[in-house]
């Protein structure tokens, strides 16, 4: 089955908003039931915003109530929206009436998804890292009317695509966290003396040895004179 336009934002607007068990949530998002409870407790998908499945056509308020009224129940995808979200993409063209919207969806992704590199969203969107700096730095030309908004919903990409780079960037994260950790644990190698160090501290132990027992004579003869 098809799963709804950004499911995790989707899944969060459910729990707000309805009635449905964490089972018939987390069947519909594709997300999984102890996920979807975790959104219940507010500790999956903090600071995502809900996606309304209604408004975006996802979803009627018949099939909500439907499946509120009966547990076994499982909700159903609108017909058009399945289609559009299972159509393949051909190429990265972005048509004329959709590029002013691109600098609204880098806002959208840089303030939902820090964790994608510049590279990243420039390939999503067909855009150059030059305007996202812009974008970010708030120095674009129109920085005054960005508002950031969902590039799934303006169509400048799929959600399978914007997923994909999520997950990259995040195991990207994770191999640089596991590096990072095994540097910290490495063991130190002890610091082993220079040799011009090693050889100033045999010379000094030569030269102690030397002089205790010119210390002892002095000692002596001074105990003879006073004798």
């Amino acid at each position: 089955m098809a799963q709804p336009l950004m499911p995790k934002a989707t899944a969060v607007w459910l729990v707000e908003n309805t009635a449905l068990s964490f089972e018939q949530i987390a069947g519909f998002t594709g997300l999984h039931p102890l996920e979807v409870q975790g959104i219940a407790d507010g500790e999956v998908a903090v600071g995502i915003r809900g996606l309304d499945p209604v408004s975006t056509g996802q979803l009627s308020t018949e099939e909500i109530a439907r499946c509120e009224g009966d547990p076994a129940a499982r909700l159903k995808i609108a017909g058009s929206v399945a289609e559009t979200v299972t159509k393949p993409r051909r190429g990265r063209y972005t048509p004329v009436s959709k590029r002013h919207e691109r600098p609204n969806a880098i806002a959208w992704l840089i303030r939902n998804y820090p964790v994608l590199s510049d590279s990243q969203v420039a390939r999503l969107l067909g855009t150059t890292p030059a305007t996202i700096a812009q974008v970010r730095g708030r120095t674009h030309w129109n920085a005054a009317n960005i508002s950031p908004q969902d590039p799934v919903l303006l169509g400048l990409c799929s959600e399978a695509e914007l997923l994909e780079q999520i997950n990259i960037a995040r195991r990207r994260e994770e191999r640089a966290a596991q590096r990072a950790e095994k540097g910290a644990n490495r063991p130190r190698k002890a610091a082993t003396p220079k040799p011009d160090e090693a050889g100033a501290t045999a010379a000094g132990s030569d030269v102690g040895g030397v002089d205790a027992p010119a210390n002892d004579s002095a000692a002596g003869a001074d105990g003879d004179s006073n004798a």
